[in-house]
């Protein structure tokens, strides 16, 4: 399927205010997912919060089920949170790990992600073991499956990190997961919207993932898979009264659904907002839209390579929408004001959102770039322009 690039753009207002290469900070809008919000919040403004859930209640009870389209998972897998690491600790937190258990996780894991496992390190006696990579800077598979050789209680990996181009070999990790009988938890950020994601091809237990991001949808929300069967294994950490109805003084029952990670206040309007966003996507087409967004990246890293003193640090053999450099001759953040100046919204990448990758590489403070199938082939002209503009005003 190709993409109507026209028709996107038109639907797309962000466009009309530069060049938007950040999708994987917080992707523009479409119109419809912007009316979605806005029609919500002028509902509510009218007929009041309570009133408006209720009238628009068959369209916010099916976002359960867009989401669970998009996933290739069932609508009672799915738990709609207020951000993807909200979704994350409710499942890491809820896991009862114990001193000496062993959590199996990638060198280019998300600080978010690796901050909690220090404190349950601490806390609990958890023993964190980073995956060697192979190669090309992916997840070794091999090395991974020598470390199942001894108990491990969980495998929690990045698919996609948020300072570079690097896909890791998420299926594979599912793989080695189930034949060894060990939990897993794929933090899916970055993929989830700029490519087709099937929890069963996976093989992941658990998968969080955001609105804001590739997905095109709203800040603010995010979603839980949980595969069905460890649904009743997995207690949240914190609940209320809408994961566990209070039915007895002395007693409550955990829903039996995914929605048990949930709390009973939650954001209609974004939710609205991700639907919207969920479902246009998926109208599109993901692998489409797979296509062009990688497309793009690699016209841009093709740009990039052919001028001395620009360094690509995209790792793996397979590299997806997000582009990450860094210039000899030219501090990161000045070149970022700089493109600013030209229309053109790029960000940096700090070590510190990857410690353990950006030690073990030596990465600077990089350039990152994360063009999406909205964006042009002209646009991605226009920044190695300027990149080579800024460059001569060093000189």
């Amino acid at each position: 399927m190709v993409i109507d690039l026209s028709a996107v753009q038109a639907q797309t207002p962000g466009l009309q205010h530069g060049t938007h290469l950040l999708a994987c900070g917080a992707a523009l809008m479409p119109r419809v997912v912007v009316d979605a919000i806005t029609d919500h919040i002028q509902l509510e403004a009218q007929i009041g919060g309570y009133e408006a859930a209720a009238q628009q209640s068959e369209m916010l009870d099916g976002v359960y089920s867009d989401v669970a389209r998009l996933l290739g998972a069932k609508p009672q897998e799915i738990a709609l949170m207020e951000n993807a690491t909200a979704a994350w600790c409710q499942v890491f937190y809820g896991l009862k790990l114990k001193a000496g258990d062993r959590v199996l996780t990638c060198q280019a894991e998300y600080a978010a992600n690796y901050v909690a496992y220090l404190q349950r390190a601490a806390r609990d006696g958890i023993i964190i073991e980073v995956i060697p990579n192979d190669d090309s800077g992916a997840i070794d598979l091999a090395a991974l499956e020598a470390m199942l050789a001894e108990p491990a209680a969980l495998i929690s990996i990045t698919w996609i990190p948020t300072n570079g181009g690097l896909v890791n070999p998420a299926a594979g990790v599912g793989l080695l997961a189930r034949k060894y009988g060990v939990p897993y938890l794929l933090d899916a950020c970055q993929a989830v919207g700029q490519m087709p994601v099937d929890v069963a091809e996976l093989g992941c237990d658990y998968l969080s993932a955001t609105g804001r991001k590739f997905l095109r949808g709203p800040r603010g929300i995010g979603f839980l898979y949980i595969r069905e069967e460890m649904i009743a294994k997995t207690e949240p950490a914190v609940i209320d009264l809408f994961a566990a109805p209070w039915v007895e003084t002395s007693r409550y029952e955990l829903r039996a659904d995914a929605r048990r990670f949930e709390n009973w206040e939650n954001a209609y309007a974004l939710r609205a907002g991700l639907g919207a966003a969920v479902r246009y996507a998926l109208e599109i087409g993901m692998e489409a839209i797979q296509d062009r967004a990688w497309g793009l990246a690699e016209r841009l890293r093709s740009g990039l390579r052919q001028h001395d003193g620009i360094i690509l640090h995209d790792a793996g053999n397979t590299q997806c929408a997000i582009v990450s450099f860094s210039i000899t001759d030219a501090e990161p953040n000045a070149l970022v004001a700089y493109a600013k100046e030209c229309g053109i919204s790029i960000a940096t990448s700090t070590p510190s959102s990857t410690l353990l990758d950006a030690e073990a590489r030596n990465l600077p403070t990089m350039v990152r770039a994360a063009p999406h199938y909205y964006n042009s082939e002209k646009e991605i002209d226009q920044l190695l322009a300027c990149i080579q503009a800024y460059r001569q005003t060093l000189r």
